[in-house]
């Protein structure tokens, strides 16, 4: 096991240097640039129009389209500020180098480091996405498990349209819901609108700043869960499903084992390995994708905001500092993930299977 550990880490850094690669590429040829944005609001403030009175129209020597009303110089300005006035491979190379100390540069329009910032929504970001992974565990696994003794019962024809429900509406509906009900909306007011913690949070007792902060928190997890525990629930069912349809578990039932004894002492360890399969994925999905819209909708200011904000103003080093975060703690949780299996079912060698 620790030489397929090895070999994992350090497939790492190939896949980390490619997805970077790939991801800058894109970027690079993307409209609409940092410097594009900066020419336009220095025209903006010069009040220049792309066209000058009597119908000149300034040349200049320029890639960039709202640079014909600003000097080369002042264009060149522009670019050397962002770092674009060296070659693409260059400001590559210069990332990639900052990348080995955690060095992910400084924000182009929040002129603050790139770690600062993601130091800072950190905390929103983790308690949105720790909280809500739990919760829908706890509530999925075990309706899972439920569904599957009871398949075809009342029990189970009554939940699948609880869960069809969640499985169809998207996240950020039950967002806007439970606003427009328990946040001050058309009916009650009983959840705070936005916001991780009150403005009074620091003169609070300790009882009292769990109590807020759990206050707090109940929407937004509120709004995950109901958005994410279809899945997991029906990978649940159907994984026991299949285990209790082998040869092995009638084995068991044959011995006189009793229902919880094969279903806890056999049938567990087998049908959750798909369950463990999926949580990578299911974690990167929770941070990354169900924490934005979350984080959109109740004004929670953490990473998934963060690097959509990014995006929509080009803000090259925000975005490859979340991204270079995101994919590292994607390969690690899947690594983390393979670890488990083994430990779950020591009969699963990666080595001996050449597993890469």
């Amino acid at each position: 096991m620790g030489t397929y550990i090895l070999k994992r880490l350090l497939l790492i850094i190939p896949t980390l240097f490619i997805i970077l690669l790939i991801n800058f590429v894109i970027v690079q040829i993307a409209p609409g640039g940092p410097v594009e944005q900066a020419i336009q609001q220095a025209e903006s403030l010069q009040g220049i129009n792309g066209n000058k009175a009597g119908g000149e129209t300034a040349a200049v020597d320029s890639n960039y389209q709202g640079a014909r009303g600003l000097s080369p110089e002042m264009v060149e300005e522009i670019k050397k500020q962002y770092g674009f006035d060296k070659p693409a491979h260059e400001r590559f190379w210069q990332m990639l180098k900052g990348y080995l100390s955690f060095d992910f540069g400084t924000s182009f329009f929040k002129d603050k480091p790139v770690t600062q910032l993601i130091y800072e929504k950190f905390p929103v970001t983790i308690s949105l996405g720790l909280w809500s992974t739990l919760l829908i565990y706890l509530v999925s696994i075990p309706l899972g498990i439920k569904k599957a003794k009871t398949h075809g019962l009342l029990f189970d024809k009554s939940t699948s349209l609880l869960l069809a429900i969640g499985y169809a509406v998207p996240t950020f509906v039950f967002g806007v819901l439970l606003i427009v009900f328990f946040a001050g909306g058309s009916y009650f007011q009983w959840f705070p609108l936005q916001g991780l913690v009150s403005e009074n949070f620091a003169q609070l007792s300790p009882l009292g700043k769990v109590k807020d902060y759990f206050w707090h928190m109940a929407l937004p997890l509120l709004t995950m869960v109901l958005g994410g525990f279809a899945g997991l629930t029906y990978l649940t069912k159907y994984s026991f499903m299949d285990e209790l349809s082998k040869q092995y578990v009638l084995a068991a039932r044959a011995k006189g084992l009793s229902e919880n004894r094969v279903l806890y002492g056999h049938v567990f360890r087998n049908a959750m390995l798909i369950v463990i399969a999926g949580l990578p994925e299911a974690l990167i999905g929770i941070f990354f994708v169900g924490n934005l819209f979350v984080e959109i909708i109740f004004n929670l200011d953490g990473i998934g905001l963060l690097g959509f904000e990014a995006i929509t103003q080009r803000d090259y080093p925000v975005i490859f500092g979340t991204l270079f975060i995101f994919t590292l703690l994607g390969l690690v949780l899947r690594l983390i993930s393979d670890v488990m299996y083994q430990i779950i079912d020591p009969r699963i060698d990666f080595e001996t299977r050449g597993a890469k």
